[in-house]
This record gives C-alpha cells, sequence and structure tokens, in this order.
C-alpha cells in the first residue's frame, strides 16, 4: 500500500507526477526546497531548460558558471489530514486574513487550490498552494538584526553576477528602515483588528530582499491571538502566537532600534515575565518532542 504523501518526510520530482491532478510527464521539474517546514511539503517548480543549463553550463564574459536553477513558483503540498472542506475553508479563512494586511508588499502572493486526493482507501481533500518565488536572505529575529548584520545580508545578494543593485548600502538600509517599520504596523493591525498573528518565529518564515522589502513567505501557521492568561498552542504543540509576538518585538527594537514603553498593551500582556516562563517550558516541551534538542530563540 503507498505511503500517504502527507506523511512522506521528503517528496521527489516522481512523487509528485505520481499525484492524480499532475499531468505526467509534464513541462515543470519539481525538486525539493531547502526550506521546507512542518506543515507543509515545499517544492521548487523549475523549467527543464533552467534545469539543464544548471547540469551544463554557460559561459559568461569567458568563464563557465554552472547557475542554480532558480523557481518559477513553489508547490506548496500542506500535510495537514482535513475532515472536510468546511476546515479547509477555515484554514483559508486565515490565509486571506493576512493577505488582506500584507500583500503585496509584504507577502509572497500563493493561489490556494483544493483537490481531491485519491489516498490509499478513498478520495480525501487536499489543500495545496502555487506561491510566488521570492529571492531573498533570512531575517531571523533570534539572530544579530544590528546595522552591521543587515549590511553583511545586503552584500550576500549582490556579489554574484545577478545580484547588481541600483542602491548603495545606506540607502538600503533606509529602504529597510521604512518597509521595518510598515510591515510592523501591519502586523500589528492584524494583531488587534483581526485577533490573528502569522508565523514571524520560525527561522526562515522571513526574508529580506535586494531591494530592501520584508516578506512572509511561511503562511502556514497563523494563530488566533486571545489577550488573557493562557498559553495557546499549535496544533503540533509550539506556543506560536506569544513566539510570534517576542519575535515582533525583538524586530521593533532592532531594525527600528525603538525603545519599547512598559505601558505597551500588546507587549506587557505577552511578555510578563511569569509568562515568559511558561512560554519557554512549552517551546522545550515542543523541541523534544521534535527529537531537536534546543530551540532557535533560545540560541539568540
Amino acid at each position: 500500500m503507498p505511503e500517504d504523501i502527507r506523511d512522506k518526510q521528503q517528496l521527489t520530482h516522481k512523487d509528485i507526477l505520481g499525484l492524480n491532478f499532475v499531468r505526467a510527464p509534464g513541462q515543470y521539474v519539481y525538486r525539493r526546497y531547502y526550506r521546507t517546514g512542518l506543515r507543509s511539503h515545499i517544492m521548487a517548480v523549475l523549467s527543464p531548460e533552467a534545469v539543464e543549463q544548471e547540469k551544463k553550463g554557460v559561459i559568461i564574459d569567458g568563464l563557465k558558471w554552472f547557475p542554480l536553477a532558480k523557481p518559477l513558483k513553489m508547490l506548496r503540498i500542506f500535510r495537514t489530514k482535513f475532515n472536510g472542506l468546511k476546515e479547509v475553508e477555515e484554514e483559508l479563512k486565515r490565509v486571506k486574513i493576512i493577505g488582506k494586511y500584507l500583500a503585496p508588499d509584504h507577502l509572497a502572493r500563493s493561489d490556494e487550490f483544493v483537490v481531491d486526493y485519491r489516498g490509499n482507501s478513498q478520495d480525501e481533500v487536499l489543500l495545496c498552494g502555487l506561491q510566488e518565488y521570492v529571492e531573498g536572505e533570512i531575517l531571523n529575529p533570534w539572530g544579530p538584526l544590528n546595522k552591521k548584520h543587515l549590511i553583511s545580508l545586503w552584500r550576500r545578494m549582490v556579489s554574484d553576477k545577478t545580484g547588481a543593485s541600483n542602491l548603495k548600502a545606506e540607502q538600503w538600509l533606509n529602504v529597510v528602515r521604512k518597509g521595518s517599520e510598515h510591515f510592523i504596523g501591519k502586523v500589528k493591525r492584524i494583531i488587534f483588528e483581526e485577533n490573528h498573528v502569522p508565523d514571524l518565529a520560525g527561522v526562515g518564515n522571513l526574508l529580506i530582499t535586494r531591494s530592501g522589502n520584508i516578506k512572509l513567505v511561511d503562511i502556514n501557521n497563523i494563530s488566533g491571538v486571545f489577550f488573557d492568561k493562557a498559553i495557546h498552542l499549535d496544533d503540533r504543540g509550539y506556543p506560536v502566537c506569544d513566539k510570534s509576538i517576542e519575535a515582533l518585538l525583538l524586530f521593533e527594537k532592532g531594525l527600528l532600534n525603538k525603545s519599547i514603553s512598559d505601558e505597551n498593551h500588546l507587549y506587557k500582556t505577552f511578555l510578563d515575565p511569569d509568562r515568559i516562563m511558561a512560554v519557554k517550558a512549552a517551546e522545550r516541551k515542543f523541541f523534544t518532542s521534535m527529537d531537536t534538542s534546543v530551540s532557535p530563540s533560545e540560541l539568540s
């Protein structure tokens, strides 16, 4: 009996072509993306021509280069096993909330679609997304966010043959700061107006681009926000709401160099010392269950 695609550790091109809703042999190459998540399989959708050039190389300025094939799109296959369309619709409502506030400037746009997945015994609903590919460097809330680090990200992005930028380092930094303020403001509006927050805590969920923009690329874990004393966990047991708000504070302090008032209602509620200790305990329990000894935030 074939293994359910949602339960597999990783997928291959052959796995994708084996899906009942994908044409075979197809006109694209599917490759597992190195930034993969707990809640979705993420596959790069590549053109065969780009893959061939990657293998054979191309001559640039008399030198032979082997450019990595850039994705045309990103295919996301949710691992969640939904009990019917109603559950899928609830998931999509949360995605639309985030899109309403963050798109197009701060969100990798994604076209979600629902298909009948032919499983082991009967057809089941499967949620997928075809998402824009965003080039950029990871903006890690648990790492350094100072000027020196940001400049190192900029240099990395403009160092290759295709990475030329019209912005100088200081100009780029100014764009980053303005964009960060806009992004943080939008996230706060989602929190206060919609009582939801996207997962800002996961390393790799946010990218900073060559143009200085911040984009959320992982929309698979959108949490409700409750201003109560309970530590609300997601379906995997992770305190995503609390950790996302902590990440938001770190972005605000690091990227905007702001001091945060003790009277700030959001941070006063979620970053109470006793609450932080309870969140850390829940976080350790989560990473232990994932066979990971320490979390990225604890390394910072």
